[in-house]
Parts: structure tokens; C-alpha cells; sequence
């Protein structure tokens, strides 16, 4: 009895490169996606893998937007889901803490590296910090105009916040200070820079 193998369409093949590319960063991080790396997960050979990605850094650039994109994705939702805007931003600020989103952290923190050699990854980062920043200082703004913050430049602000995170999150990688700590920590500068009493947003806190 004969049998024969179904041979995947290019389309399909794109899918599965990229399936696999997202799956190893999320293990691995954004240093662990090259040539190799995805064939072995995928059990073909490299040439296969080159013939329907030939460029590995866009490979990596597309795998780091797709990633990222789907957090903010997620962290709109949490945002949207509350009551109210200083309880949007607790929730997104602490998911964006959270030490489950550890897989992520990695990648962003590779992604900032990596892109001093990646010119293809570092555009997709300035392009996922803006839409990012966007997201923040749309949501500090809406609190703005329902008097629930007080503050100058929501741009502005938006960007301090998002460093401090991207900081914290660094510092989570090597278990300096505990999440609580670190995640107050964030919590009393903000209630700071948007002008609202002390506790008015850690008391919000889970």
C-alpha cells in the first residue's frame, strides 16, 4: 500500500515558521530564534526553514511585534474592564508587573540589545513603545478630563511611567526586591507625578 505526504502550501509554511519562532522566544527568549533554532523545533531542515525565511532578523522583528502586540491587546482589555480610570490604571500597571509575564519581560529586555545589530527588530520596537505610549497617555488623558488625575503632558507622563516599568521589570529578571515592593514602588511615583494623594492608588491594590 502507498501512501503520500501532503505537501504544505508557502502560506502554511510562513504559519508554521512563525508558530515556531513565538513559541521559542516565549521559552527562550529573542536570542534563542535563529535558523537552527526554528528547524529543530520544527523537525525540517534548515535549508527549509531559510528557503521560506530568508531573513532572520525580520523573522525576529515580526516575532517581537507579534508578541508584544498581543500583550497590549490583553492589557486594553484588563484596562477596559474596570470601573473607572484609577482603576484601569492599577490593573494594567500591576499586570504589566506581574511576574507571570516574566517570558515577555525577556523579550523585551533582549529586544533592546539585540537591536543595536537588528535594524528590522530595533524599528519594531520603537514602533511597539509608541503604540504603547499611545495606549498609556490615552488612558491618563480620559482620567485628566474626568478629573480623576492632575497633571501637564499625558505624553510625557506616559513615558516616565513606561520606563520605570521597563526598569522594574529588568531588575525582576534577577529577583532584585520583592514583587510587592516592586510594584508599590511604581504605584507611589505615579500617584506622585499625576497628582493624587499618597495611597490612592497602592489602597487599590489586590
Amino acid at each position: 500500500m502507498s501512501s503520500t505526504r501532503t505537501r504544505r502550501s508557502a502560506s502554511e509554511r510562513v504559519a508554521e515558521i512563525g508558530d515556531a519562532a513565538r513559541a521559542i522566544a516565549l521559552q527562550s527568549g529573542l536570542s534563542a530564534v535563529t535558523l537552527r533554532g526554528v528547524a529543530q523545533h520544527m523537525g525540517v531542515a534548515s535549508a527549509l526553514v531559510a528557503h521560506y525565511a530568508p531573513s532572520m532578523n525580520d523573522l525576529v522583528a515580526e516575532t517581537f511585534a507579534t508578541i508584544v502586540g498581543a500583550e497590549l491587546t490583553e492589557l486594553q482589555q484588563v484596562a477596559n474592564a474596570q470601573d473607572g480610570h484609577s482603576a484601569a490604571l492599577v490593573s494594567m500597571l500591576g499586570s504589566m508587573l506581574d511576574e507571570d509575564r516574566a517570558d515577555v519581560t525577556l523579550i523585551w529586555v533582549q529586544s533592546w540589545a539585540l537591536g543595536g545589530r537588528n535594524p528590522a527588530l530595533a524599528e519594531s520596537v520603537r514602533e511597539q513603545m509608541d503604540r504603547w505610549r499611545a495606549f498609556l497617555a490615552g488612558l491618563l488623558a480620559e482620567g485628566r478630563r474626568a478629573g480623576e488625575f492632575r497633571f501637564d503632558d499625558p505624553i510625557a507622563i506616559a513615558g516616565q511611567v513606561l520606563g520605570m516599568i521597563d526598569g522594574l521589570n529588568a531588575h525582576s529578571l534577577v529577583g532584585w526586591q520583592r514583587p510587592r515592593e516592586r510594584t508599590e514602588l511604581l504605584m507611589r511615583s505615579v500617584e506622585s507625578m499625576l497628582g493624587l494623594s499618597s495611597g490612592a492608588l497602592i489602597d487599590r491594590m489586590p
